[in-house]
């Protein structure tokens, strides 16, 4: 009877190595998930600064062909948006350093 009782704890310690080992998997699927969303994200990020980067070329360079009034005020939106530029560049800095 002795053995039995030892066949049975090997059978249930090997049955919960298995659910273990299969916990583990799973886990590391998720954490490649993880990865690859982060990745996809920081991909996002660095497209659409890349578009705002450009935004800002063209409006600088339609600075230079205003004059007046219209100078003025396309001067001071193009100094809002750079900075408004300045501040995401930063914060998607920020977030790659953390991550």
């Amino acid at each position: 009877m002795c053995a039995d009782v030892n066949m049975l704890k090997q059978a249930i310690h090997d049955k919960f190595e298995t659910q273990i080992k299969i916990a583990e998997a799973n886990l590391d699927m998720v954490k490649a998930q993880a990865e690859s969303a982060k990745a996809d994200a920081e991909i996002k990020v660095v497209a659409e600064l890349a578009a705002r980067k450009r935004a800002l070329q063209l409006e600088l360079k339609a600075l230079k062909k205003l004059g007046g009034d219209r100078w003025e005020q396309a001067k001071s939106d193009l100094e809002a948006h750079i900075e408004h530029f300045k501040k995401l560049l930063k914060d998607a800095k920020s977030k790659a350093k953390a991550g």
